[in-house]
C-alpha cells in the first residue's frame, strides 16, 4: 500500500502511516475536514531508514511543509536517529515545520534540576536549544512532558479538534531513566546535560549531518499468559511519551514502546463509573509487539479493531509470536492486525484463525513497504 500523502476528495480523514521504519516506529498522522489538513509525526526510525523517511516527508508541497506536532517519543536509537537527522540541517532545510516539538531531555527528567539524556538524547536535546528552542514541549510551558504527581490525565487540544490524552510517562520513570542517561554520556567526560558539549559531539558525527551542522484478557490460556513476560526493564522504553489521539468521534493508542503497568494505570483514571473498559478504533502495539510490553490487564482494559505493529523484525526479531497470540486470543472484539513490513518475522500471522479464534491481517502490496489505516472510509 503507498505511503504517500492522500486524501479522501474533501472528506473529514483521520489516517495513520506506519512508514517503513525498519524495525523502529516512524508514524505519520494526517487528520483534518476536508477544509485543511493537519499532520503529526511520531518518532522517524533510525538511520539506516532515514532515505524512505525522507522520501515521504519530502513529497509535501513546497509551501505546505507545517506539522501541528512533532513527537520524540524517546531515545531508542529506532526512534530518534531519524529525528536527529531530520533537524540536524539549518531550520530553513528542515522537511517539515513543526510548531510544536514534544521530547523529554535530561532537564525534564531531573524536573527542576536544570541541567539536559542517552547520547542520541544529548544531541537531540542541543539540536532543539539552538534551533527551535520556542517550540521544545510549548504545551508544557517548556517543562516535561509528563503525567502529574497528582495523578490526574492531562489533555492537549491540536488544531480543528484533535486532542491528546497522556498516557505515559510518569515522573518515576523519568528519573529512572535520567539515570540510564548519565551512564550513557559518561564517556565523554562531560555532565549530562551540558548542552554545548553535546553539540560538538553531534558536530563529530556526520552521519547525522553532513557538514551542514556549523550552520547552527481472559480468554489468553494459562500456557501463553506464562509466555507474556509483561515486565520490560529498559529505562529508555519506560520513558515513551504514549498518549490517546482522538478525532471526530475516531480514537488511537500511540504506544511508543511505554510500559504496560503506567499505560494501564492511565487507563483506568480514563474509565468512567461502570465502564469496564476503554473502547477505541486502533492501538500502535507497544515496543514492536514485543512480549514485554502487552499483558493480559491492558487486552481486558482496551477493545480495539485494528493492531498496528511498526517493525520489519530485522534486529530483535520482532514482533513475538505470544504476544501477536495474546492479541489475537484476548482481544474483545475481531481484530485486525496491521504489519507495515511482509517478512519472515510477521508473515506466520498471514491466516485467519489461530486457537479456533477468527481475525485478519493487513501487509504492504507486493515489492512495497509501509502501510496506511484511514479510520473514516472514503464514504465518510
Amino acid at each position: 500500500m503507498p505511503t504517500g500523502n492522500l486524501r479522501h476528495g474533501g472528506k473529514v480523514q483521520f489516517d495513520i502511516h506506519m512508514l517503513p521504519a525498519k524495525h523502529g516506529d516512524a508514524l505519520w498522522i494526517e487528520y483534518g475536514d476536508g477544509t485543511k489538513r493537519r499532520r503529526v509525526l511520531v518518532d522517524a526510525g533510525p538511520i539506516n531508514a532515514w532515505q524512505a523517511i525522507s522520501a515521504h516527508l519530502d513529497k509535501l508541497p513546497d509551501d505546505d511543509r507545517n506539522v501541528e506536532l512533532l513527537v520524540i517519543t524517546h531515545v531508542d536509537t529506532d526512534h530518534i536517529e531519524g529525528v536527529i537527522r531530520l533537524l540536524a540541517p539549518p531550520v530553513a532545510k528542515w522537511l517539515i515545520q513543526p510548531q510544536e516539538i514534544w521530547f523529554n531531555g535530561y532537564e525534564h527528567m531531573r524536573s527542576g534540576e536544570r541541567p539536559l539524556g542517552g547520547k542520541h538524547g544529548e544531541f537531540l536535546s542541543a539540536l532543539l536549544h539552538r534551533r527551535n528552542a520556542a517550540s521544545w514541549n510549548k504545551a508544557f510551558k517548556g517543562e516535561a512532558v509528563m503525567l502529574p504527581d497528582s495523578g490526574c490525565l492531562i489533555e492537549i487540544p491540536l488544531a480543528d479538534g484533535m486532542k491528546l490524552t497522556l498516557l505515559s510517562p510518569n515522573r518515576s520513570k523519568l528519573l529512572e531513566m535520567a539515570t540510564q542517561w548519565e551512564r550513557d554520556v559518561a564517556a565523554w567526560e562531560a555532565d549530562p546535560g551540558d548542552l554545548e558539549s553535546g553539540w560538538e559531539e553531534l558536530v563529530k558525527t556526520t552521519k547525522y549531518h553532513g557538514s551542514e551542522l556549523s550552520l547552527g484478557p481472559e480468554d489468553i490460556t494459562d500456557k501463553l499468559q506464562k509466555q507474556l513476560r509483561g515486565h520490560d526493564g529498559s529505562k529508555a522504553n519506560g520513558s515513551s511519551i504514549a498518549f490517546l489521539a482522538s478525532y471526530r468521534g475516531r480514537t488511537c493508542l500511540f504506544l511508543a514502546d511505554a510500559h504496560a503497568d503506567i499505560v494501564c494505570d492511565s487507563i483506568r483514571k480514563m474509565l468512567v463509573d461502570g465502564q469496564a473498559f476503554l473502547k477505541v478504533d486502533a492501538v500502535k502495539v507497544s515496543h514492536h509487539g514485543s512480549r514485554n510490553n502487552i499483558t493480559s490487564e491492558f487486552m481486558e482494559l482496551v477493545d480495539a479493531d485494528h493492531w498496528l505493529i511498526s517493525t520489519n523484525g530485522d534486529v530483535h526479531g520482532l514482533p513475538n509470536e505470544a504476544a501477536i497470540e495474546a492479541i489475537i486470543v484476548g482481544a474483545r472484539s475481531k481484530p485486525t492486525l496491521w504489519f507495515n513490513y511482509r517478512s519472515k518475522f510477521t508473515e506466520p500471522f498471514e491466516r485467519d484463525a489461530r486457537h479456533g479464534v477468527e481475525f485478519q491481517t493487513r501487509y504492504p502490496g507486493d515489492g512495497q513497504e509501509g502501510l496506511r489505516l484511514s479510520l473514516f472510509t472514503p464514504e465518510q
